[in-house]
């Protein structure tokens, strides 16, 4: 069953996550950081470290948003940065961010459909993302984009929502996250859906092992993760 952020909706997936993340996007990082208590911001750095070990000179972050994981990566100094998401709303507040910062110069924003992108084979030394893989209409589809931009030695670094496994946590977990977050979401974006959606698609997507399965499938080895805070949140690998 595919998890989407309207269910009343005509529209496929891919068009309803636009539609959310444009009607979002002004309280967008408000309530990032809000929600998570600044947890967020911790988990990108972790995995720009990571990232900073295979020096790449060009990154792509996918799913960009309003570039967040594009301007942390900035401080690895690569040569040049894109910004890719569906979402134009979500684009322009990440632009206007990124020119206030003065990285306008070295991150730039492109729109468009993550399982479809515009870029040549072998583009990128690298690929960042931070929860938005949950939100591709065709995972697989997505993940073989990725795999397909990469230049031959070059490395796939996704950030991602995970479920934990342990007591109590694990319970604390599922009800801030089913009861008090979509609430306070709701109340502050004025779109309620988006954040019961968010859980929903959680918890529908395959984490852990699974998903390093699915990376494998993409063609990605050396596959490997990192879990974070519990299991909240988990940083995956691969290179091709």
């Amino acid at each position: 069953m595919t998890v989407s952020p309207y269910q009343d909706s005509d529209k496929n997936k891919k068009q309803q996550v636009e539609q959310m993340f444009d009607n979002i996007a002004p309280k967008y990082d408000f309530l990032n950081h809000f929600l998570s208590l600044g947890i967020d911001k911790l988990w990108r750095k972790k995995a720009v470290r990571i990232l900073k070990g295979y020096a790449p000179s060009t990154v792509l972050d996918v799913a960009t948003g309003t570039g967040d994981f594009a301007i942390a990566t900035s401080r690895i100094s690569p040569d040049k940065i894109v910004g890719f998401d569906l979402s134009e709303q979500m684009i322009k507040v990440g632009a206007e961010k990124v020119k206030r910062l003065k990285l306008d110069q070295l991150i730039s924003f492109q729109k468009g459909d993550s399982e479809n992108m515009p870029f040549e084979p072998a583009s990128f030394d690298a690929i960042t993302v931070a929860f938005g893989v949950r939100n591709f209409e065709n995972l697989g589809k997505g993940l073989h984009e990725f795999y397909r931009v990469l230049k031959p030695g070059g490395v796939a670094i996704i950030l991602e929502f995970s479920k934990p496994k342990y007591f109590p946590f694990k319970q604390f977990y599922k009800f801030y996250f089913f009861h008090i977050l979509p609430r306070l979401g709701g109340l502050i974006s004025k779109d309620a859906s988006a954040y019961s959606y968010l859980p929903e698609s959680v918890m529908a997507f395959p984490d852990d092992q699974e998903f390093l399965r699915i990376l494998g499938q993409a063609g990605f080895s050396e596959s490997r993760q990192w879990r974070l805070t519990f299991g909240i949140a988990t940083i995956y690998l691969g290179r091709k």
